[in-house]
């Protein structure tokens, strides 16, 4: 019989009056006469009474529309359902309202390896905003026009995308890590008609020119009318033909106005990952969009005024609209732009102690790579002003939790999170009022109806099943681009179960209310009928001295009589060598801490392990490859981290071949 999971952290006794969560709740249980004694209470009458729910947060939270809703959410099934008609407001307008804030307040502090250190108040990008929004309407961007950015994770792009916002124009972007290729399939979907572009930035200590894939992505995109250089690698950098600098381009002052839009409006547009054909171009609407995040920014997060909210992120990652959110609630917003790792994995630790960062956000690889890398910033940093330390895009194990609590702080929060660019935000989290436990994600966020699903499609505790969201969601998209009909977006999500939906994670969710993700749904090893989430299998192979990273994918039996192969791909640290001892070690390790089941029938080195510039494992790609696949035709090239990372795994399948 398993332990219970370890308690690293509870509440303090005065949550309650502290947080925005408690308020809020209390706020609830005095307007409706309800009794929300704990969290668990709260999130069934969230799920239970939506309208309820919606209605409240927005006057919680004093969303300002020039129209009110008639309804909060229209009857019917999903994706068939309408949030909020006939209200009429402005995601920019609630970002820049500076909530709780002075206008010589600091809204963003930017830090960089590419140029100093800047830091731009409330009423300094209040009036930046105006500046090009100016500037966009002389290029004759109006509502509903596409404004595409390259750009960095710098104060310019939050600029340009409230412009953009203000317009009631459609924003969208890339980061310039990007390559050209992956730009245009992301970018050439929508058709912008202006496109912000950098000449290039610093990575670490290295200048990365993107001279050439600017010239090649504005050749490519024939509908863009204006280009817009801001000057980064170079200040003095000569400016492509027919280019205008951003310094030219907001030159103009102008009145902050803001064209008041209906809830679903596009907002912007994110993309899928990308890895097999076209990436999804994911529509996201204004409402939509604010009324998530104030609720997993303002509650689920508990960020508000006093903070300055942190996520290492670049403009192609989702996490970077979940940051900008901070603005909403009247946080001060830190971005960084380089190399997280350089000059060595302190930097963003020394950044937190520096800039006095109060929640921090990284990814869990990150933080598996600073345990391996045995440092200790709490030891050897002031990390005291931090009060959360936030967690995504893999599953948090056990060993990260502790890390965090034994080598950053034993005060901290830590709200391991799960979502998507599907729905820009999450699902399951961290809550204030809840205890954090090792290796669990604490909650399910209010108003989402997480549930597990069995074969059978039957709600399940207590047992792995799909990840599935029974009743809608505000952030659900509002579609994808160029799917008039919406079928591309149903056979998405909808297809497996109608009217609920599939989000392709394994979550197993326990009495509590916590919860465990193993991995993608659709990347299960599944081996004599015993299903075997990736994570597991990570959380033993990387914790292997010598081994940096790993990949494992399952090969089935063509017959479905046998087991299949469980095939591993590792990259070792330097110095390491892939030999038999080594091989032992992970083998014994997959079977002393799981089972003889996930023992990998064979092992192979790579270079790099394959990922998507977000750090998200290429598994199904791998897996094609080994089946025969050509790389190009699994992945694109340009939204890989290392382009050349599968050509190494096709070069094994194709001596497994011979």
């Amino acid at each position: 019989m398993s332990s219970e999971p370890e308690v690293l952290w509870t509440p303090s006794v005065d949550a309650r009056s502290t947080s925005a969560m408690g308020r809020f709740l209390g706020f609830v249980e005095a307007r409706r006469g309800v009794s929300l004694a704990d969290y668990e209470a709260a999130w069934r009458w969230s799920v239970d009474c939506l309208d309820d729910f919606w209605t409240d947060l927005w006057e919680f939270f004093d969303v300002q529309t020039s129209a009110a809703p008639t309804s909060v959410v229209s009857d019917g099934v999903m994706p068939d359902v309408r949030w909020f008609e006939g209200a009429r407001l402005n995601y920019a307008e609630h970002a820049l309202r500076g909530v709780g804030r002075n206008g010589a307040d600091v809204a963003v502090i930017a830090r960089s390896q590419s140029r100093d250190r800047s830091e731009v108040t409330w009423d300094e990008l209040q009036a930046q905003v105006a500046a090009v929004r100016v500037g966009l309407q002389q290029a004759g961007v109006g509502r509903g026009d596409r404004v595409a950015a390259y750009l960095p994770n710098v104060p310019e792009a939050i600029v340009a995308f409230l412009a953009t916002a203000s317009l009631g124009a459609i924003f969208t972007t890339c980061a310039p890590e990007f390559g050209v290729q992956a730009v245009l399939d992301r970018f050439g979907q929508v058709e912008p008609k202006v496109l912000f572009v950098v000449d290039g930035y610093r990575y670490g200590n290295k200048a990365i020119d993107r001279s050439v894939e600017v010239a090649a992505i504005r050749a490519g995109l024939p509908t863009v009318e204006t280009v817009v250089m801001l000057p980064y690698l170079d200040s003095d950098v000569v400016l492509p033909a027919g280019a205008v600098s951003w310094d030219d381009f907001s030159a103009q002052s102008g009145a902050l106005e803001f064209e008041q839009v209906p809830v679903d409006h596009p907002l912007y547009v994110l993309y899928s990952s990308g890895t097999t054909g076209l990436p999804k171009a994911i529509v996201h609407g204004h409402g939509g969009i604010l009324s998530a995040h104030l609720k997993d920014v303002g509650l689920m997060s508990d960020i508000g005024p006093h903070d300055r909210f942190f996520w290492f992120s670049t403009t192609g990652w989702m996490m970077w609209n979940f940051l900008i959110s901070g603005l909403v609630v009247g946080s001060t917003v830190v971005v960084f732009d380089g190399d997280l790792a350089s000059p060595d994995l302190m930097e963003l630790w020394r950044l937190a102690d520096e800039e006095r960062v109060t929640w921090f956000g990284a990814s869990a690889p990150f933080y598996m790579a600073c345990r391996k890398a045995e440092i200790e910033p709490g030891q050897d940093l002031d990390l005291s002003a931090m009060r959360v330390v936030g967690s995504t895009g893999a599953p948090l194990p056990v060993e990260g939790f502790m890390w965090i609590y034994q080598s950053v702080s034993d005060e901290v929060l830590v709200s391991s999170i799960s979502g998507g660019t599907d729905i820009c935000t999450a699902f399951v989290g961290g809550s204030p009022l809840v205890p954090v436990r090792a290796g669990e994600i604490s909650a399910r966020f209010l108003a989402c109806a997480v549930e597990a699903f069995d074969d059978s499609g039957h709600s399940v505790i207590g047992e792995q099943g799909e990840l599935v969201i029974t009743k809608p969601m505000p952030s659900m998209p509002v579609g994808f681009w160029n799917d008039p009909d919406g079928s591309k977006y149903r056979a998405a999500y909808f297809d497996t179960y109608p009217g609920v939906w599939r989000h392709g994670d394994w979550i197993t969710i326990n009495e509590s209310g916590s919860s465990v993700i193993t991995g993608r749904s659709d990347a299960t090893l599944n081996r004599s009928g015993v299903r075997i989430g990736t994570s597991e299998i990570y959380r033993v192979t990387d914790s292997v001295p010598g081994v940096a990273d790993s990949l494992i994918v399952h090969l089935e039996d063509p017959s479905g009589s046998g087991p299949g192969e469980l095939v591993l791909f590792v990259a070792l640290v330097p110095g390491a060598t892939l030999d038999e001892i080594l091989i032992g070690a992970i083998r014994k390790g997959l079977r002393t801490a799981l089972s003889p089941r996930h023992v990998a029938d064979v092992v192979y080195e790579l270079p790099a392990i394959p990922t998507t510039l977000s750090g998200k494992k290429l598994e199904l790609p791998v897996k094609k490859i080994l089946r025969g696949a050509n790389p190009d035709d699994v992945a694109s090239r340009g939204a890989l981290k290392d382009p050349t990372a599968l050509d190494a795994v096709a070069q094994i399948a194709q001596s497994r071949i011979l």
